[in-house]
């Protein structure tokens, strides 16, 4: 079915042909255009204006509702009507008690989830006295050696009351176990647990850059991963498919989508082969998307992301759920966008951003503090940022009608050139052997290079503008005024004292008897790992010792050159 009927169409681009020959003609003679070229980050061309004849080749049906089929609207019939976004700002630095104090103090500000960032040593599966970890101990995230430190990062909170995100990926199987040990020693019904993990291996390779094991060992740990918690614990989403970090090393919007699509296809292929129906674990897939500077191609990305997803879901895997087409999107506000010089001015920059993921149809959001470009964000940054999201939500009335974009010219048909163009990177995805093999071959990591070569080339050039740094510039600013929040000097002794207590009272050889079983499961495929490495984290084993024994069997991962 067409929106418009070809007569009317004809008659409008008679009526617009009349108009470029008469008031704009006229008016490019009085006043020329800045310039010839406009178009998106991402290159998409931008005509002066659009009309319904730039939509009258869309099928009305590839528009849709909210909450149905192809989902582009919105994932929920509601909306925001129904239940506002989650304000999920990320946390975490130092040891557990200082993450904690940290989520207290949110969620007395207003915040509706909790988000963790973990330091570089648990990322990588390192204990605090590995002499790897010197120096990076609680430094850029919360430090995690045993289940005790999961046991003080949520002292007094909830487990069963407020969903938590664990932004973790390479060791994120051990954190899950340890995460639901926890709740289990508490009391938990597990079936109420509610949260996300990252747990996205194929971004780490070509992107975030922090692995332990080869990639296909990797999206091995994550097929079991899935196949255990939606068994175990069913409202927790085994993995956000992590968009943002591609984007946050170069790639532009169309690759932040596709290739996290390519993701998608390669780790839902796993887990089919592994047993499960695509209906039995699609609906708890959920994504991680940037929220970037330009307003309108962002807002079309999140809702050409919508229908590309639900049409692999049901045309590819043959999906039947609406919950298994819904793609729910967790965006942060873009974070290398951010300066130092007029540090101030991210608080504009982060406020637009936070409104086009909203309009655009985000489920959460962190939005950045104005002084993350120097370091974690001191309390008052957060509580900025948060109030950010509620005055959006609760002062300006935009969260009153589901899709309020829906049916522009210019927003439809953004969407749909984007969709187009991100359909063509799966299809050659494909033709070159899938994502896995791809990003083996470095073939991803060379994409994203080129574009982030391409952006900087622009914003050296001045041609990308960044307000007070290459225009504008005040001669008199200074980067360096922000009050920074602190790093604590104690933090790496504390975590070492406390690793030896663990040591020094557990059952050892239960440990070591416990290892030997991980070792020896690892060297089959079929056998999934999480049962054993809960077993571990109830005994004490270290986050370190756990991530190593699977070292010994696997090996680690050795990057390919990208030149």
């Amino acid at each position: 079915m067409k929106l418009f009927s070809d007569a009317a169409i004809a008659d409008l681009r008679k009526k617009q042909a009349e108009w470029e020959e008469k008031e704009l003609a006229a008016a490019l003679k009085g006043r020329a255009e800045e310039r010839s070229d406009y178009q998106t980050e991402c290159g998409i061309p931008l005509k002066r204006v659009y009309t319904a004849a730039d939509v009258a080749d869309i099928p009305a049906d590839e528009l849709g509702f909210p909450g149905a089929y192809p989902f582009v609207r919105g994932v929920y019939p509601t909306m925001y009507r129904g239940r506002p976004w989650t304000i999920r700002q990320v946390a975490g630095f130092g040891n557990p008690e200082a993450t904690n104090r940290r989520y207290k103090y949110m969620i007395e500000t207003g915040q509706t989830g909790l988000s963790t960032d973990f330091d570089l040593p648990t990322l990588l599966g390192l204990d605090s006295d590995d002499p790897m970890a010197f120096g990076e101990v609680g430094r850029v995230g919360v430090a995690i050696d045993t289940i005790e430190d999961i046991e003080r990062l949520f002292d007094g909170i909830d487990l069963e009351k407020i969903s938590v995100s664990l932004t973790i990926n390479p060791s994120a199987w051990v954190i899950y176990a340890m995460f639901i040990s926890v709740a289990e020693q508490r009391g938990c019904d597990l079936t109420k647990l509610a949260g996300t993990l990252q747990a996205d291996p194929l971004k780490e390779y070509v992107a975030q850059k922090e692995w332990i094991y080869p990639v296909r060992q990797a999206v091995r740990l994550l097929r079991d991963m899935i196949v255990y918690s939606t068994k175990v614990t069913p409202k927790i989403n085994p993995i956000s498919l992590s968009g943002y970090h591609l984007s946050d090393v170069g790639g532009n919007a169309i690759q932040e989508i596709a290739f996290i699509m390519a993701f998608t296809i390669a780790y839902c292929e796993e887990v089919i082969a592994a047993g499960m129906d695509i209906d039995d674990f699609a609906p708890r897939l959920s994504f991680f998307f940037i929220s970037h500077q330009d307003f309108f191609e962002q807002i079309c990305k999140f809702r050409a992301a919508r229908r590309v997803y639900a049409k692999v879901m049901s045309e590819r895997f043959k999906a039947k759920k609406p919950e298994s087409m819904r793609l729910r999107v967790h965006v942060q506000t873009a974070a290398m966008s951010l300066t130092k010089v007029e540090y101030h001015n991210n608080l504009m920059r982060t406020a637009i951003q936070a409104l086009g993921a909203v309009l655009g149809g985000c489920q959460s959001m962190h939005t950045n503090g104005l002084d993350e470009a120097f370091a974690i964000p001191t309390e008052e940054a957060m509580k900025l940022a948060i109030r950010t999201q509620q005055i959006i939500r609760d002062e300006i009335n935009v969260t009153s009608v589901v899709d309020p974009l829906g049916g522009s010219y210019f927003v439809e048909r953004l969407t749909w050139d984007m969709e187009r163009e991100i359909w063509k990177v799966l299809d050659e995805v494909d033709q070159l052997g899938g994502a896995v093999k791809l990003v083996e071959d470095g073939w991803f990591q060379q994409k994203l290079a080129d574009s982030a070569y391409a952006i900087f080339k622009k914003i050296d050039s001045g041609e990308k503008i960044s307000v007070g740094v290459n225009r504008y510039v005040d001669e008199n600013a200074r980067a360096l005024d922000a009050e920074i929040h602190p790093y604590d000097e104690q933090c790496t002794q504390l975590q070492i004292d406390r690793l030896n207590a663990v040591r020094a009272k557990r059952d050892t050889a239960l440990v070591q008897r416990l290892l030997k079983e991980l070792k020896e499961q690892a060297r089959s495929s079929d056998v999934n790992l999480l049962p054993k490495t809960i077993e571990l984290a109830k005994a004490r084993a270290t986050l370190g010792e756990i991530c190593g024994a699977l070292r010994e069997v696997w090996g680690a991962y050795e990057e390919p050159m990208i030149v």
